[in-house]
């Protein structure tokens, strides 16, 4: 009980401390001075007086929601007595691969600038910055020359890393539960089963209504869709974080989701954020980076070719260009086993203000077609990545990780297909190698865009990446019938190539309250 309450009173304190730097305590703090010209406001009820001026006039409310922002992103409590290196990753095997990983790719950007002969950073020409400021909103027509420059790393180099973890203080001979585990991954960390999935996702069950099932065409909507618009309107005019979470679990109508994804992710575009963009992107103007080059190429590789995304493809660029520049980005890898790849402008070495780093692509077209302010939607991508899509990319322990995601997909079809996961593994395809890039990409690119933003709306409900370990299950089983039938990896890829015609609710459904456990 004690040890409770004293991991309480220290996330208290943290909270506390990480709040008195922003902009919303200086505000607080001019309405609270403010307030005492009121009438009703009285020297000798002074604090309960302020206290229910704030509730009245709703900034108890923006508060409320930046202490709920604020602890959906912060860390598990850890022992006081703890290196710093704890809070970023308790497993130390983990640390040391995630060390290992971030110097393989430093080494392959280093080598690059090398073989090239180009700087990791340098300041433009002022005629360059011109040209550059001149075309900012069509660089999509841009085509440099990018066939020198190849990616840092390809997701199947990550996987293989991935597979080749391993605990050192498990023996290859202990016959301990996992060992019977016969996936790619093979370290023990703790995943949910269906029973606990079911508990976990209870407002997908069957009896209950979702966006993405109950709003089809065969089902009248005063059924449900309508009532569930009414209520979305009631949550949005409450401004409350919290409640937005709890409804956006059974899906958010297409005309609400831009404003109850910003609610959920506390973001409020401030005339000062607007301001940050536009020095982000001055900085862009003033300073060519060799990231700049492969964001280009990876742009140019995916949203160009894409039927959905290729319309967005100057917002891209600018989200992304602008995404490498922000050094506020770096406080979050304090509760991260990663730390970021960075460089620094020429001359500015070990200045954490002019340092820069690489951003894995892929995540940020389908909010294009919700956000079309560029500081707003670079906020919201900003703030999916820091929250969410970091865990992607990096090497950890953690539920949400990408190394727990390919553990508990792997559980799941072995646990509950165990026919269609010894045979597709006999054959040599082994379903991860498959469902790897659906995951690491939060399945952008592979669905139609309202079904990814259904997906991406149990995402924020549930503030966690476990659905998207479900969700490629639930793919492998609806085509298990197919793929029994597959004598090889490349036919079994061929049967998953195509997932755009995929409803992502029916399947989950299904999947979690319709198998057998």
């Amino acid at each position: 009980m004690l040890q409770e309450e004293s991991d309480l009173s220290l996330i208290i304190a943290q909270i506390v401390q990480k709040l008195k730097g922003s902009n919303l305590y200086s505000q607080l703090e001019r309405q609270a001075w403010a307030s005492l010209q009121r009438p009703e406001i009285k020297l000798e009820s002074l604090k309960e007086d302020i206290k229910e001026f704030f509730k009245i006039s709703g900034w108890e409310k923006k508060l409320q929601n930046a202490v709920y922002s604020e602890l959906s992103v912060f860390p598990l409590p850890s022992h006081p007595a703890a290196p710093p290196e704890h809070l970023k990753e308790p497993l130390v095997y983990m640390r040391k691969a995630q060390g290992s990983w971030e110097k393989r790719i430093l080494k392959s950007l280093n080598s690059m600038c090398t073989e090239l002969s180009i700087p990791l950073a340098r300041k433009r020409p002022v005629g360059e910055q011109k040209e550059l400021l001149n075309k900012w909103n069509e660089m999509g027509t841009d085509e440099p020359d990018l066939s020198l420059f190849r990616p840092v790393y390809a997701p199947k180099d990550f996987l293989e890393v991935l597979i080749n973890l391993r605990n050192p203080n498990y023996e290859n001979g202990d016959s301990l539960s996992f060992r019977t585990h016969l996936g790619l991954i093979q370290v023990p960390l703790k995943v949910k089963d269906i029973p606990e999935l079911k508990e976990c996702f209870v407002e997908l069950g069957l009896n209950i209504g979702q966006l993405g099932i109950d709003d089809s065409t065969q089902v009248p909507p005063e059924l449900f869709e309508n009532e569930h618009v009414r209520i979305g309107q009631k949550v949005l005019a409450q401004q409350d974080s919290a409640a937005a979470q709890q409804y956006i679990r059974q899906g958010s109508p297409t005309a609400l989701r831009a404003e109850l994804w910003a609610l959920i992710l506390n973001i409020s575009s401030q005339p000062e954020d607007v301001l940050y963009y536009e020095q982000l992107k001055t900085n862009v103007i003033q300073h060519d980076l060799l990231v700049d080059s492969l964001i280009y190429k990876d742009v140019k590789l995916t949203a160009s070719n894409d039927d959905y995304y290729f319309v967005f493809e100057d917002y891209l660029y600018q989200v992304l260009l602008c995404f490498s520049r922000d050094t506020s980005v770096l406080s979050h890898f304090a509760f991260n086993s990663a730390s970021p790849p960075k460089s620094y402008i020429r001359g500015k070495l070990g200045l954490e203000e002019y340092a820069v780093f690489y951003p894995p692509n892929g995540k940020i077209a389908p909010l294009c077609f919700l956000y079309h302010e560029p500081s707003k939607l670079y906020q919201i991508f900003r703030e999916m990545y820091v929250r969410f899509f970091f865990r992607l990319h990096s090497i950890s322990s953690h539920p949400s990780g990408i190394v727990s995601l390919c553990l508990l997909f792997e559980t799941l079809l072995q646990t509950y297909l165990p026919q269609l996961f010894y045979h597709l593994r006999e054959i040599g395809a082994q379903p991860l190698r498959i469902s790897f890039k659906w995951m690491v990409r939060a399945f952008s690119g592979y669905l139609a865009t309202d079904q990814l933003l259904l997906l991406w709306d149990r995402i924020l409900g549930y503030n966690s990446l476990e659905i998207l370990a479900v969700l490629a299950a639930a793919v492998f089983a609806f085509r298990a019938v197919n793929l029994m039938e597959v004598t090889s990896l490349a036919a079994a890829e061929a049967v998953l190539a195509d997932l755009s015609t995929l409803k992502v609710m029916p399947l989950l459904q299904i999947f979690l309250f319709a198998t057998v456990t």
